[in-house]
């Protein structure tokens, strides 16, 4: 049964509620995924923080329409699955590693800064390091300098300690 006007109203609110906030979107295919897989793709998309639904295309035109996201219409045929996140890597990353482990997922295209990216360059963003990934990293490249100052001086210390005995 089809949404009335008041549901479909409400369906493009809510998702231009999300847009306004996001900032990146990830459109993929789901063709003949079973139920038990859509509820594993969901709870990772809840678990990153990524907004998950499988929405009409022509609401998610209205929504997008005059928005960065407006790129994204011409790719919106299909039976498509949104990921929507506040982080610009997120979406991408949920969905392509669902679809490594399940061939009846594809991404199609998303949008990521204003800029609409076709499904490699999709891709090559979900393959960059998260943000708590990136900062670990600085963290360690911080900390190389001090430790390596900290185990010489532990070094040049037992050292002499051993030429006073």
């Amino acid at each position: 049964m089809g949404l009335n006007l008041d549901e479909k109203k409400a369906v493009v609110a809510e998702v231009a509620e999300q847009i306004a906030t996001a900032q990146s979107i990830v459109l993929a295919e789901y063709n003949g995924i079973q139920v038990p897989g859509m509820t594993k793709l969901r709870a990772q998309a809840r678990k990153s923080g990524v907004y998950l639904r499988v929405l009409k295309n022509t609401l998610v035109r209205r929504a997008v329409g005059g928005t960065p996201f407006a790129g994204l219409a011409e790719y919106m045929k299909g039976p498509l699955i949104y990921g929507i996140s506040k982080d610009p890597i997120s979406a991408a990353k949920v969905l392509h590693e669902f679809s490594k482990g399940n061939d009846k997922l594809s991404l199609k295209a998303g949008s990521c800064a204003g800029d609409t990216l076709d499904r490699d360059r999709v891709l090559a963003l979900a393959s960059i390091p998260g943000r708590e990934e990136l900062l670990a990293r600085l963290l360690g490249v911080m900390q190389a300098p001090v430790s390596g100052l900290a185990a010489t001086l532990d070094a040049l210390s037992k050292k002499r300690a051993e030429a006073l005995a």
